[in-house]
């Protein structure tokens, strides 16, 4: 156990760190997409089953980015993290040596808890770095998250071409191992600073299964359909378990996750700017960035790009959003959050009009995916700068993990809403100019709801004290 109250590293070292460890989430969130063909094929199975290698992962993300962020502010993050990347590893590894749909999907379950890495992370920025560092340093710990996801699946798609689909949980593991040894023996370690709370094990067991249920609910909507009993069971049995997992934490002493927070002008602006962002251009660009350079060019829209080629093409775009991470982060340092958030939405405006005319182009969608790759910089960034600047230091974590769920949730509607779209406009199974129409017109309406949103977040926000 590293000597936690003497170690002192360097602000650079810190921020180092804790990008790497965020990139473990980011990757093994992407990774899975480009390996489910591949791995229909060698486990016998469908798609539809296969596919929860990925709901697995994300139900158990979505819940774990808000209860793991709340005991990190609570009993130490850095003690979270330790626990978060062995489970990561084991994960993986289960993944990697087991042979079956079923040891894939309980490994992806497992590695799910990763969700939780970026809310810790956060705070961890905001424990040990100084003040005026903290925007620039939360803007690149976002920003890695974006470039590292789309790296991912075009990094995946290399490994399963020259080795197997088990090659990247191997390395998924490996890098892990890697980073927790780096936690444990360099990054520096603070005292926990809610060790005399008690755990809300109430709101913690009734909170995970209700978020999974919505989640899952929403995410099978394409293929149940909204009005089967089904999603409809799902999605209202969780709001259900929701409202009284609300009721029960207003009433707790120490709750899993303090809702009266969210009474905060701000920080209540701030999550429902994230949902409408996520539900609208920031959940639906990269699907139907991935749709129009992959389908054919004969079709009503579509380029015509190989897997690997339009991986390589979206990641030599989202390094272009990146570059802008460090801008976004000065600027909110400068003149608060609230003006990175608006430049985000505007250049996702540009991106949603650029792909009305460049839908048969390689060059004009190369254009729309670095405009959309900008602006999830500046706007995924901005957003836990937001929550930085709303909430005391110690619920960084834990209100952090709280926008991750709904981002979540957010994309989940927004993607489902796009594929309902596009699927009632087809002809012959073929998706209609009509279809990319009403995607983009879905996109238009999350933007400019962002946009009236932000506007209404009060200007000249600043971070919070201790004692806020």
């Amino acid at each position: 156990m590293p000597r936690r109250f003497t170690r002192q590293r360097s602000v650079w070292v810190i921020i180092t760190i804790l990008v790497l460890v965020e990139i473990i989430s980011a990757f093994e969130t992407s990774m899975v997409y480009a390996a489910v063909p591949t791995m229909i094929r060698d486990l016998h199975s469908d798609a539809g089953t296969v596919g929860w290698a990925v709901t697995a992962f994300l139900l158990v993300a979505a819940a774990a980015a808000a209860v793991c962020g709340r005991i990190g502010d609570m009993y130490g993050r850095e003690r979270v993290l330790v626990v978060i990347l062995a489970a990561a590893i084991v994960g993986s590894l289960i993944s990697a040596l087991g042979n079956s749909v079923g040891a894939l999907v309980l490994g992806r379950a497992i590695q799910g808890v990763a969700g939780a890495i970026l809310p810790l992370c956060v705070g961890l920025a905001r424990e040990h770095l100084p003040k005026a560092k903290i925007p620039v340093a939360v803007a690149v710990i976002s920003g890695a998250a974006i470039a590292a996801g789309a790296a991912a699946t075009y990094i995946a798609g290399l490994m399963i071409d020259h080795a197997s689909w088990h090659m990247i949980f191997i390395v998924a593991a490996v890098y892990a191992a890697v980073m927790l040894v780096l936690v444990v023996f360099v990054l520096p370690w603070r005292p926990p600073t809610g060790a005399s709370q008690k755990i809300d094990y109430i709101g913690t067991l009734a909170f995970a299964p209700a978020i999974a249920a919505i989640l899952l609910g929403i995410n099978k909507i394409s293929s149940w359909g909204f009005l089967d009993v089904k999603t409809l069971g799902l999605i209202l049995g969780g709001i259900v378990v929701l409202l009284l997992w609300v009721r029960w934490e207003l009433r707790v002493d120490d709750p899993i996750i303090n809702v009266r927070i969210l009474t905060d002008r701000h920080l209540a602006l701030t999550m429902l700017a994230t949902m409408t962002l996520a539900a609208g251009p920031f959940g639906i660009a990269t699907m139907i960035n991935s749709l129009i350079l992959q389908y054919p060019s004969s079709l009503p829209f579509g380029v015509g790009l190989s897997p690997t080629d339009a991986g390589f093409l979206t990641f030599v775009a989202a390094m272009f959003g990146f570059v802008f991470t460090p801008v976004s982060g000065w600027i909110a340092r400068m003149v608060g959050s609230r003006v990175s958030l608006l430049i985000g939405v505007v250049v996702f405006g540009i991106y949603c009009v650029v792909v009305l005319f460049a839908y048969h182009s390689t060059a004009g969608m190369f254009v729309a995916v670095v405009c959309a790759s900008v602006a999830a910089s500046f706007a995924y960034t901005a957003l836990p700068n937001l929550v930085v600047e709303s909430v005391a230091v110690e619920n960084t974590s834990e209100v952090s993990g709280l926008n991750a769920v709904i981002r979540s949730g957010g994309q989940g509607i927004g993607t489902s809403i796009a594929g309902a779209v596009l699927s009632a406009s087809a002809v012959a199974g073929v998706s209609s100019i009509g279809g990319l129409h009403g995607v983009v017109a879905i996109m238009l309406i999350g933007t400019v709801l962002t946009l009236i949103l932000t506007l209404m977040i009060r200007r000249g926000s600043v971070y919070r004290s201790n004692a806020s």
